[in-house]
């Protein structure tokens, strides 16, 4: 795979990264990644992605641009209000990097459309805001066998997880078999949600994908890790795949 010589200038910094030099760059050119919502968690990781020159992103969102979104969304922009998030989202990559591939599904993820649309991708970064999309999400990562760059966040504080049975890591499911009660986890319209906090974490979904892509160091496979950003504070637990997972167990 060739780089014209506008890639190798954009692509300039990555290529003299030891870990990532003009190899791992042709992965990334190669790779394939689903991005699930173009939110808060979304609009990062797909302008680093993009930025990266991961060669086809596809991005899942039904829904389209509210004021209210770019506290914290930033891919879109106030001119764009009312406009799909997807394609939203596409413009602004396509001004970022034209060497990369969006597609566009403007659709809400459903069991019925979820396996197939899993199939066209090598990865998938979840930026979803509900339980019951999450566990969609790692369901069908799961039962084909590609890995899952996971963040959530509410307030001050974020987590950020690989979830790939796979290749010996716990699921989503090991680690939160249930959603829970309703009331005990209010969505941040109720809550609030510090902007940049989206960004941090959203970044380091990012980053996760593309380490896993090009093979570099080590991942968040294994370990969730737990940032505070009012009290600036990051902290590690170790988690193992549980046995009795019914979704995971099974592989």
């Amino acid at each position: 795979m060739s780089f014209s010589e506008s890639e190798l200038e954009r692509y300039a910094r990555h290529v003299v990264l030891h870990e990532i030099g003009g190899q791992g760059q042709q992965r990334l050119k190669a790779a394939r990644v689903l991005v699930v919502g173009a939110g808060g968690l979304g609009a990062p990781v797909v302008m680093y992605l993009a930025a990266a020159g991961v060669g086809t992103i596809g991005i899942v969102d039904d829904d389209r641009v509210s004021l209210s979104n770019l506290q914290r969304q930033v891919i879109h922009a106030t001119d764009e209000i009312g406009t799909p998030k997807v394609a939203s989202a596409a413009h602004t990559v396509a001004r970022l990097n034209p060497e990369v591939g969006v597609r566009r599904h403007e659709t809400r993820l459903t069991d019925e459309n979820a396996p197939t649309l899993f199939e066209d991708y090598d990865m998938v970064v979840d930026g979803s805001d509900n339980f019951e999309t999450r566990y969609l999400v790692n369901r069908i990562a799961v039962e084909q066998a590609i890995p899952l760059v996971f963040a959530a966040l509410g307030r001050w504080e974020g987590q950020i997880s690989v979830f790939d049975p796979a290749r010996g890591a716990p699921c989503y499911a090991c680690i939160f078999p249930e959603a829970p009660a309703p009331g005990l986890a209010p969505p941040c319209a109720e809550t609030g949600v510090l902007g940049a906090l989206a960004g941090v974490m959203g970044s380091m979904q990012a980053a996760e994908a593309v380490k896993l892509i090009v093979g570099a160091g080590e991942s968040l496979r294994g370990r969730l890790l737990l940032y505070d950003a009012l009290g600036a504070d990051f902290r590690a637990i170790r988690l193992t795949p549980r046995e009795d997972c019914p979704v995971c167990s099974m592989l």
